[in-house]
């Protein structure tokens, strides 16, 4: 396998800072990975779709040059105010305010108009989605994406999936509790493709990211929800050690002829 080289993430370095502002596994190295999946060109537009505190966002803004629009419907859990406000915020720490643009939406209802991203990215945050709505309200975000997206745009998502495998049994108690428990939430990655598939996207490339346990490893050990519940996420990831947690991508295109 071929070790994904890291050229752009690797100049930030404060991890509890990163993990403190971005959702999931991954932080930037997950936006680099997936950015570079999507070949982002500047002075193009981005949708970044469940952009949470937006450092992600203001990232790929920086470092890739686009124009990128995060979206995301949520507050913050720590301080309630809205994770855009955070976007916001983050996009002048990264001068980077006149090529970010938050708003607090969320899909399937955008009220974009069709057609108006080159590149639309997601990661950690369509995979709640089946929790919250169902397989169903899945397929409307999937589909109100793919209109979104120019003719030709390019989709990456990025989610926390499980290896195409049974639950190990001694790992079954602890993806199991809570309301977005991981094993309601996680789906293998032959599943979310043919979700994705369906919605009309052509995939030209998918897999399990070669990272995914070190960057499991890493929110473990940075987030601050890990940090002061190290019984719930920390302890479920130590358990698994690898065994069927993962984290898949799905790169996919919208069709010229749509």
């Amino acid at each position: 396998m071929t070790v994904f080289q890291y050229k752009k993430s690797k100049k930030y370095t404060d991890y509890d800072t990163i993990y403190e502002q971005s959702s999931g596994p991954g932080g930037l190295q997950l936006a680099e990975f997936i950015a570079e999946k999507m070949k982002l060109a500047a002075g193009k537009k981005l949708l970044d779709v469940g952009s949470n505190r937006g450092y992600q966002t203001c990232f790929l803004a920086k470092e890739y040059r686009v124009f990128a629009v995060g979206i995301d419907p949520w507050d913050d859990r720590m301080q309630g105010n809205p994770m855009v406000d955070h976007l916001q915020k983050n996009a002048q720490h990264w001068n980077v305010e006149n090529s970010i643009l938050g708003i607090k939406t969320g899909v399937p209802d955008t009220h974009f108009a069709s057609g108006s991203f080159d590149y639309v990215y997601s990661t950690t945050a369509l995979e709640m989605v089946r929790v919250s709505q169902g397989i169903e309200g899945y397929m409307e975000c999937l589909k109100e994406i793919y209109r979104v997206l120019k003719p030709g745009g390019t989709f990456g998502l990025g989610e926390p999936m499980h290896i195409d495998v049974e639950i190990p049994p001694d790992l079954e108690p602890y993806v199991s509790s809570g309301e977005y428990s991981w094993k309601k939430c996680f789906r293998s990655l032959r599943e979310t493709s043919e979700l994705v598939s369906l919605a009309g996207f052509e995939i030209t490339e998918s897999g399990y990211a070669p990272d995914a346990h070190q960057w499991w490893i890493s929110y473990a050990r940075h987030d601050p929800f890990c940090k002061q519940r190290p019984e719930e996420d920390p302890k479920t990831l130590e358990v698994d050690r690898g065994r069927w947690t993962s984290f898949g991508y799905i790169i996919s295109k919208k069709p010229i002829t749509s």
